[in-house]
């Protein structure tokens, strides 16, 4: 077989002779020669050796940024470690058996599997009380629930991170939807400061006027700034609670969880919420989403999921327990995995030349990584590089359509094992300049890698 060395010479010579732009013109023309097979036959060699110099040109960049990330792996390494012996402890401490993971149905009174999965979440999260369950379909149901648990009428909500992501924006202020306008309830949102809280104006706005809520959403959803730390978010909670806020402070901690040591409850958040099919699901949960923090504003969120006279004494689950203590266990390996990918691809994509968020070098607060790619049909290919490495649904061609909830066209690959599961390697983006495509998760560190190397094949 021809090395590259060979190759490129007569890669350039073919180009030159018979058509620009890797043998645009080349494919019509020689379909016309009278020496159809000979002409073929150099194609086909040519053919095979620009993919051949593709595939290598990636796994040279893939090498350089492994080298560059190894820092940020061990950290990662040591935040996992950390966070599995937390939840393990969870475990031991609520003396997890065989018996918790039993179906139940009806009613589900005294269902030892949901109880105590309330109660690891409550004690892995340092916080007075959790509420797990099935019925809770998404993140945007588990936000929902939380906001109008905690709400009343004439009660005021000012998000603190701007303006929420679109479908969270119907919920809150959507007229004639069942909407918390709908009910009364005020909204105000003060817009980032350099990607920061902005908390003077917090502090100004909550001196001025009763609020109830101040609303955080630590992840980005559609904006371009970087998943707030920890440490952020306690450094926000000990200002405004020094300067007089008595209200809730609820935290939306999709995408978060395990990322870093401590989570939102453990800094005086009053509650938090997300999806198990995203973090804490760890993989494997297929459904579901979890509520965390003080006794007083979990028990009121638990009547909404359910009603006010009965809470979470009931709820039953006829497909058993497993998944969800299986997963919730196995998240912070998975996460870990997550991280590394998104790591990876954010460095790669960096020595291409495009901007990517976290900054390359920086550490990331969350499993999401945001790259520009200029135009619309890079942002594309991107976006179809990983639908293609998918485990799931790997033939599918995935294009732009009017998503409901969205104000632009948003494309999505999602070849996962559990429906929109953001853990699991995804990617979507609305097609509207910057062209920012936004990719998560990652079961396992390899498949990022492989997904990358695609990726990178479609760029070059």
């Amino acid at each position: 077989m021809l090395n590259l060395c060979a190759a490129r010479p007569f890669y350039g010579v073919f180009t030159l002779l018979y058509g620009e732009n890797k043998f645009g013109k080349a494919r019509r023309n020689y379909l016309k020669s009278p020496d159809i097979g000979r002409l073929s036959a150099i194609y086909s060699i040519v053919y095979h050796m620009e993919n051949q110099f593709l595939k290598q040109k990636a796994e040279e960049i893939i090498l350089r940024a492994e080298k560059k990330c190894k820092k940020q792996f061990a950290l990662a390494d040591e935040i996992s470690l950390f966070n599995q012996e937390k939840v393990l402890k969870a475990f031991q401490n609520n003396k997890i058996a065989l018996r918790h993971f039993g179906q139940s149905s009806g009613y589900g009174y005294g269902d030892e599997g949901r109880d105590t999965l309330n109660r690891v979440y409550a004690d892995a999260f340092r916080s007075e009380r959790a509420l797990v369950s099935p019925s809770i379909l998404s993140g945007t149901h588990a936000l929902t629930i939380g906001l109008f648990g905690v709400l009343r009428p004439g009660d005021e909500m000012l998000a603190v991170t701007g303006e929420p992501y679109d479908t969270l924006r119907d919920v809150i202020s959507k007229e004639g939807s069942g909407s918390l306008a709908d009910f009364g309830i005020k909204y105000n949102f003060i817009p980032m400061k350099k990607g920061n809280i902005d908390t003077k104006k917090v502090l100004s706005a909550i001196k001025s006027r009763k609020i109830k809520m101040l609303f955080v959403q630590r992840s980005r959803g559609y904006e371009w700034r970087e998943a707030l730390s920890v440490d952020k978010i306690e450094e926000f909670i000990s200002t405004v609670r020094a300067n007089g806020f008595d209200g809730c402070i609820f935290v939306d901690n999709c995408y978060g969880e395990f990322v870093e040591k401590r989570e939102p409850t453990e800094v005086g958040a009053d509650v938090m919420c997300g999806s198990l099919i995203k973090n804490p699901g760890g993989g494997i949960a297929p459904t579901g989403g979890y509520i965390a923090g003080t006794e007083k504003y979990v028990s009121q969120i638990e009547g909404r999921l359910t009603s006010p006279s009965i809470g979470a004494e009931v709820g039953s689950y006829a497909y058993g327990y497993q998944y969800f203590y299986q997963g919730f266990f196995l998240a912070p390996h998975t996460v870990k995995e997550a991280i590394k990918g998104s790591l990876l691809i954010g460095t790669a994509m960096n020595e291409l030349g495009f901007e990517t968020l976290p900054a390359v070098g920086k550490t990331p607060y969350d499993i999401t990584r945001s790259v520009v790619l200029d135009d619309s049909e890079k942002l594309i290919k991107f976006i179809q590089s990983v639908q293609e490495v998918s485990p799931v649904d790997s033939h599918v061609t995935v294009l732009p359509w009017d998503m409901p909830g969205y104000n632009d066209q948003v494309i999505m690959a999602a070849g996962c094992f559990v429906q929109g599961a953001s853990l699991e390697l995804s990617a979507d983006a609305p097609v509207k300049p910057p062209y920012i495509a936004y990719i998560q998760g990652g079961l396992t560190y390899e498949h990022c890698k492989i997904a990358l190397r695609r990726i990178l094949e479609k760029l070059l």
